[in-house]
């Protein structure tokens, strides 16, 4: 999509235009007959969430009415939520070009509505034989929008697309040494950012124990991928290191899943897309936030001498883990993840993101991400602000000691999986916090989030990248707030 930032004359346009407007002031000004006004006047008083259409022959006026007296965060939700139903009318009078303005709108509501626009607009077509209807371009009216503001977000959300687009694209097309390659020739092109890749026999000689256990079923080698992002200058000497699951497809291995859970499990990788695309942002925008990815990838299959039940592997960091589920793979490539940033990093605080458990989307549904801390109150505290402005929340899960036990093996030093099917969200996350040490550590279980079966909100059917906007506003943050304790 293109997007063009210049003044727009509403009466005399002429093309397709849309009309926002938050509260009856707003609506006085419009440019319409008297008795088109007083039919608004009418719709709103009994919803002010309303989405219109009017013919102006050979084009179209729309107009979307909201509630700008709600919060902020809400009523900026709300524009990109309605982003899909305006984007389903203009498809329907295939409208290619749009110009967007608006009576006393502010510029973060402005941004809102461009940016539900802009990820609704995403559809998966790489396969498919008919043409898809696309928004070719949008010319914006908004006096308080910043050019280099809008080019930013332009470059952030060109990266949850591509986010989008490798957690649907089929393992067919994107094993684990195909993504590496895409990561490592993305990252020659932008300034500040190096990739190194290691193959199985690198991975072998690092005793990576957790991603070679995994692998042993497949016939694609695994890769380690570890992106660094060290702008000159940099306001923290110490990274922040970003771990990202990448299982490139799970059927579970010998525990293998039944039909109905197998389906969909490309997305199994979204964390390492996801904190690649975080990187990759942070990197377009010139953030001065020093930045390391670590993407552990392979797929999960039963073939070959594929990891087993009662198998005990030992870890990078020297860990023994008894295999009592070979479908609770994320953790043990994960932790293998997070002990080697602890140990050649040391990193200022870690954060990982992985389509962990199951458990995750019973307990909150699709509607946030199911978070967890370790040594960490002051970052998580901030990230889950973030959250509730951005609407990407968080809903915090208990870390407490008690837990440990669920864990504890009798042959190792810890299980892969709990002993009972009590609160696997949580003994997932113990069990990685076990790898991260001392080092401020936050998990994000995106299970519900990455991926959705069915069209939600300004999303359509499949990958979401979700949690890359709050990802980037944390990152964001922590420059603003180096620089006032530097002050």
């Amino acid at each position: 999509m293109i997007y063009n930032l210049q003044p727009i004359n509403a009466k005399q346009h002429q093309g397709d235009i849309l009309l926002l407007y938050g509260d009856d002031t707003a609506a006085r000004a419009l440019p319409l007959a008297k008795k088109e006004i007083e039919h608004l006047n009418q719709r709103r008083s009994l919803k002010k969430d309303q989405l219109l259409v009017f013919d102006r022959l050979p084009f179209h006026l729309f107009l979307l009415s909201f509630d700008s007296e709600q919060p902020a965060p809400l009523c900026q939700e709300h524009l990109r939520r309605k982003a899909m139903d305006l984007l389903r009318l203009l498809e329907a009078h295939n409208v290619q070009s749009l110009a967007v303005t608006g009576e006393g709108v502010l510029p973060e509501e402005v941004e809102a509505l461009v940016e539900g626009l802009t990820l609704a607009d995403y559809s998966f077509d790489r396969y498919r034989s008919a043409d898809t209807y696309h928004l070719q371009s949008l010319t914006i009216d908004s006096p308080f929008l910043k050019p280099d503001i809008l080019e930013a977000d332009r470059r952030l959300w060109n990266r949850i697309l591509w986010c989008r687009e490798w957690v649907n694209l089929p393992v067919q097309d994107l094993n684990a040494p195909a993504f590496a390659d895409e990561l490592s020739s993305i990252a020659s092109d932008l300034h500040g950012v190096t990739c190194s890749v290691m193959d199985k026999k690198q991975i072998q000689s690092l005793r990576l124990g957790g991603l070679l256990a995994v692998n042993r079923g497949s016939l694609d080698e695994p890769r380690l991928v570890v992106l660094e992002y060290n702008p000159q200058p940099s306001t923290h000497s110490q990274p922040i290191c970003l771990v990202g699951k990448g299982i490139m497809y799970d059927t579970g291995g010998l525990n293998i899943k039944p039909d109905d859970y197998m389906q969909e499990m490309k997305s199994d990788m979204a964390g390492a897309a996801t904190m690649a695309s975080v990187l990759f942002a942070a990197a377009d925008n010139n953030l001065p936030v020093h930045i390391v990815a670590i993407l552990p990838l392979t797929d999960n299959r039963p073939g070959f001498n594929a990891y087993a039940p009662d198998d005990i592997i030992t870890m990078y960091d020297g860990t023994t883990v008894e295999i009592v589920n070979t479908d609770a793979e994320g953790r043990l490539i994960l932790a293998d993840a997070i002990a080697y940033a602890v140990a050649n990093y040391n990193p200022s605080l870690i954060i990982d993101a992985a389509t962990l458990t199951g458990a995750a989307v019973r307990a909150i549904s699709t509607f946030g991400i199911a978070a967890m801390q370790q040594n960490a109150d002051n970052p998580y505290t901030l990230l889950s602000l973030l959250g509730n402005q951005l609407y990407e929340r968080l809903v915090q899960f208990p870390m407490w000691d008690e837990y440990n036990e669920l864990i504890r093996s009798d042959f190792a030093d810890l299980r892969n999986c709990g002993t009972t099917p009590q609160a696997g969200t949580i003994t997932a996350a113990k069990f990685l916090a076990h790898f991260a040490k001392n080092t401020p550590y936050i998990h994000l279980d995106i299970a519900g989030v990455a991926y959705f079966s069915k069209a939600q909100h300004f999303y359509r059917p499949g990958a979401s990248g979700f949690g890359i906007r709050l990802l980037y506003a944390f990152l964001q943050m922590q420059d603003m707030l180096t620089h006032k304790d530097n002050q």
